[in-house]
């Protein structure tokens, strides 16, 4: 095997290194450098953790809330420092430091899996069982085996049931599933032995820490600073838009991208079953989440019951993480008909598919509703290079015949896989009148003001203007001061801006 990269990680004021080694050209295995410990330094550092979990007495909410995992951690950093300055009072700072990082993943943490969730290129955390070592997904190099494994099958059950308190539920063998979140917001699923045949299984997928912006995906060529524009237009003039994709196609993280284009001054509420966007402080947001019932059942908000109080909080602006079932799609679709600008995302790999989809069970919308979809945009990935691409840009035509509706798909841009290039397809026949007829603008206003937009797009990339934050500022000053704006972008000088 070949090393294809190296590089490290930071834990407690210590680094991990990171090797990812490969079979010609394609990586198979990834290996944390662990610091390893002695029999007798094992004992000792149990003996810390005995003290330190009886010296520390804490309250039932706050084991129960993930917002004080916090706290928690560093009173228990603070007393793990002090035990073992009394014991060891000679001992140097790098080696305290690398055993402070082993007792707070061993007291607060979970364990050596605490290394994986610190490293910003994984997706994806799996344990199968005992007796498989944990794999990973890697966002450059795909699924691969780690060196790290977990000893026992009651350790992962310990575990799972560590992530069900935080969220005040339980894992049990009568309930053996449990989906819940970390305090650091990634999604984690658990499924116990004998549900899972092989032993018990937990599930983690990651919570982007530095989420993709605009100026990455016209980089990484996932879309072209011309169709962002026109979709900024699109978004800014209040036009609904569905964004359909396979799984793991990047659907969500589109969303999240081109929600920046919204104007600060409307109200955004977004609707998920586990925070996965991130939108700039720059808007004026207020993220709902889901919520599964207790253990007697009790306690549910389902993403319908968000859906329908939603529309009393006066939103301007309604995102919906995923649309699955028919009375969320109903009360959807019914804020689209009542003037709301609505955002969500569906499974489907086409544009014909995402009205099959929308229009037969489970989620069986009359065909007449889908006329208030005025843009439908779908995410594709190529698994075998990994790379993820704007597949199709289209609208949907609704035709009433005989006192019946019949929907067929326009596309006006497509993805050409052999030139990887996203090529104009056909003209529109709807979004560019619903355009003009909401904004007063002519076909030309229209092009210049897509121009416009692509020149500030183009912009933020010829500078690497990367950050949600910074970029949320940006599209901030050109709905409060777009002259100023016009004027950095025509000298190319970002003062001022940022």
């Amino acid at each position: 095997m070949e090393v294809l990269e190296n590089y490290t990680i930071r834990s407690y004021g210590f680094s991990i290194n990171v090797s990812i080694a490969g079979v010609k050209g394609r990586a198979l295995n990834y290996r944390l450098n662990i610091p390893e410990f002695s029999e007798v330094t094992l004992a000792f550092l149990d003996s810390i953790k005995t003290k330190a979990v009886t010296q520390i007495s804490l309250t039932a909410s706050e084991i129960l809330s993930n917002e004080s995992i916090g706290g928690i951690k560093e009173r228990f950093h603070d007393e793990v420092s002090q035990l073992l300055m009394n014991d060891l009072p000679n001992i140097d700072e790098s080696t305290k430091n690398v055993l402070i990082g082993r007792l707070m993943n061993d007291i607060v943490g979970l364990g050596d899996i605490e290394f994986l969730l610190l490293d910003d290129g994984l997706e994806e955390i799996v344990i199968n069982s005992s007796s498989e070592p944990i794999r990973v997904y890697h966002k450059r190099y795909g699924w691969l085996t780690t060196n790290v494994s977990i000893e026992k099958e009651s350790q992962i059950n310990n575990y799972a049931e560590i992530i069900a308190r935080r969220v005040g539920r339980q894992i049990t063998s009568l309930e053996p599933l449990l989906d819940a979140h970390l305090s650091t917001g990634d999604r984690a699923n658990a499924v116990l032995y004998p549900i899972s045949n092989k032993g018990n299984t937990i599930t983690i997928r990651k919570f982007a820490r530095d989420p993709w912006t605009v100026t990455d995906l016209i980089k990484n060529k996932t879309c072209t600073s011309n169709i962002f524009a026109l979709i900024w237009l699109a978004i800014q003039y209040e036009m609904s838009i569905i964004i359909s994709g396979g799984t793991a196609s990047g659907k969500t993280s589109f969303l999240n991208v081109v929600s920046i284009f919204m104007p600060p001054f409307h109200r955004v509420l977004t609707i998920e079953d586990t925070r996965e966007l991130q939108l700039s402080s720059t808007l004026y947001w207020c993220p709902l989440i889901t919520r599964l019932p207790n253990p007697e059942g009790k306690g549910e908000v389902s993403m319908l019951d968000l859906l329908v109080n939603s529309l009393r909080m006066r939103p301007d602006r309604i995102v919906l993480g995923e649309i699955r079932k028919q009375r969320e799609a109903e009360v959807l679709f019914e804020a689209m008909h009542t003037g709301h600008s609505v955002y969500a995302t569906l499974h489907a790999n086409s544009i014909g598919e995402t009205i099959s989809r929308l229009t037969n069970p489970p989620i069986n919308v009359p065909t007449n509703l889908l006329n208030a979809v005025d843009m439908n945009i779908v995410m594709f990935r190529d698994r075998r290079t990994g790379i993820r691409r704007v597949f199709q840009i289209g609208e949907f035509l609704v035709e009433d015949k005989e006192s019946e509706s019949a929907v067929r798909t326009n596309i006006l841009y497509r993805w050409k896989p052999s030139s990887d290039e996203i090529v104009s397809h056909n003209p529109s026949q709807k979004l560019f009148e619903e355009l003009s007829r909401n904004t007063g603008m002519s076909q030309q206003e229209i092009n210049k003001d897509v121009g416009e937009k692509k020149k500030i797009l183009d912009f933020l990339v010829k500078n690497n203007v990367r950050s949600i934050e910074n970029i949320g500022k940006i599209m901030s000053m050109f709905y409060n001061d777009k002259e100023k704006l016009m004027a950095g972008v025509k000298k190319n000088s970002l003062e001022g801006l940022i």
